[in-house]
């Protein structure tokens, strides 16, 4: 879908001299500005393990023949909130999973606090958005240095709601709609169920032109051929230009920078016999360091078709098999930094996203919600029928009322 014609040499751009990080790229050879100061070291180190979790992430979720598309920043931005609530193990197994290796607790929520700065504040021809916030069960104690924790490096909103109220739920999902730019309607179900004590969300929205648009006039419908071997037809955009671009015995790849250059997408293309699975199921941090790195400035055809998709996905099994089990556990679970009550698990980790692309750029929304719950049962709820009552016999599918019946007072026996 692409094809290159003649080649240049690579171009570089200034950026900090740091000592290569697995999953860093140590010269990004797209026209990017500046950084507005020298990364330190503990913040190259948390970009490197969201790069490494984002590869492990992606290799969890993937089904051969489906679509995909998540944010593993998303996740990790509201798992990494969540992580200053557990303990023990629990606290381990997040750290880990999310590719932390031996960062200590500051340093890891120091790294999220720069690199939401950065991402945010990096480019002014793109919008990027990332939106954190807290939402508790009325009356659920939760410790303060958890909250403080939260607003301080995370930015969030921190809300005690009546998670019982009609309108609970349609709240919180307002904030995702806003977070998000309207893309994402909805994130915790209606009514919210009893035993949700909170949720912890983080929202992503994204919004860029390119740097060098396709004209839509030279966008043509053409086929697509899915592995599958059947035909099917796609808005093929079509440019011909200088871009980024490497290729290999397996694929050929072209990088094409948003904006003011910050930001690119970076398209993969398979070679002919090499199954697009297969590809991703070999890529890690480290050879995406090398691809990164790897671009030449070169004159590319490029074909691309014009999509909208949207993707929901509950990230509980795939967090579990990179190695975090004990938080969605009702017995192992550990959140006792969260609350002093005891019993607290993760019962779902849920992630809706949407990504659209069009000859003008691309527009992006993700949201991922972690809801914590408690093992114990909520009390049940006490009905005495011991004083005059109303009592009634009906068809529950039809709503037909068959009996109506009132006891003011025992009848004889």
């Amino acid at each position: 879908m692409l094809a290159a014609a003649g080649c240049g040499g690579p171009s570089t751009v200034p950026v900090p001299s740091l000592p290569p990080i697995p999953g860093v790229p140590p010269t990004d050879p797209a026209p990017a500005p500046e950084l507005p100061r020298a990364l330190s070291a503990i913040e190259v180190e948390v970009i490197g393990a969201g790069n490494r979790f984002a590869f492990d992430l992606l290799r969890e979720a993937s089904r051969p023949g489906d679509n995909l598309f998540i944010s593993p920043l998303s996740a990790s931005v509201a798992l990494g909130m969540t992580m200053n609530g557990a303990g023990g193990e629990t606290w381990e197994q997040m750290r880990d999973a999310l590719g932390f290796g031996g960062l200590a607790e500051e340093e890891i929520n120091a790294g999220y606090a720069s690199l939401i700065q950065v991402l945010t504040e990096l480019d002014p021809a793109v919008e990027t958005a990332i939106g954190n916030s807290v939402w508790t069960r009325l009356g659920f104690p939760v410790r303060a240095d958890f909250v403080e924790a939260l607003r301080e490096f995370f930015g969030a909103e921190a809300t005690e709601l009546d998670f019982g109220s009609p309108s609970a739920s349609g709240r919180i999902n307002e904030w995702v709609r806003s977070a998000t730019g309207g893309h994402i309607e909805e994130i915790v179900p209606a009514p919210i169920p009893p035993g949700v004590l909170m949720y912890l969300i983080n929202a992503i929205y994204f919004k860029a032109p390119w740097t060098f648009e396709f004209d839509p006039d030279d966008t043509r419908t053409e086929p697509f051929y899915p592995e599958d071997r059947s035909t099917r037809t796609v808005p093929l955009m079509t440019i011909l230009r200088e871009f980024p671009y490497l290729e290999t015995s397996r694929f050929q790849g072209v990088d094409l920078p948003y904006g003011d250059g910050a930001f690119s997408m970076t398209v993969l293309v398979p070679r002919d016999g090499v199954g697009v699975d297969d590809m991703l199921q070999s890529l890690d941090a480290a050879a995406w360091s090398d691809i990164a790195g790897g671009f030449e400035e070169t004159e590319v055809e490029l074909f691309l078709p014009r999509f909208r998709m949207e993707y929901e996905r509950e990230l509980k099994d795939d967090l579990a098999a990179l190695g975090m089990v004990d938080a969605f556990s009702p017995t192992e679970a550990d959140l006792t930094r969260l609350s002093p009550i005891d019993g607290l698990w993760i019962s779902k980790v849920l992630q809706k996203a949407l990504v659209e692309v069009t000859e003008e750029g691309t527009e992006a929304a993700a949201a991922t919600v972690v809801a914590v719950v408690t093992s114990a049962p909520p009390p049940p709820v006490t009905v005495r029928a011991d004083r005059p009552f109303l009592f009634f016999i009906r068809e529950r599918l039809t709503g037909a009322i068959l009996f109506v019946g009132k006891l003011a007072h025992p009848p004889d026996a």
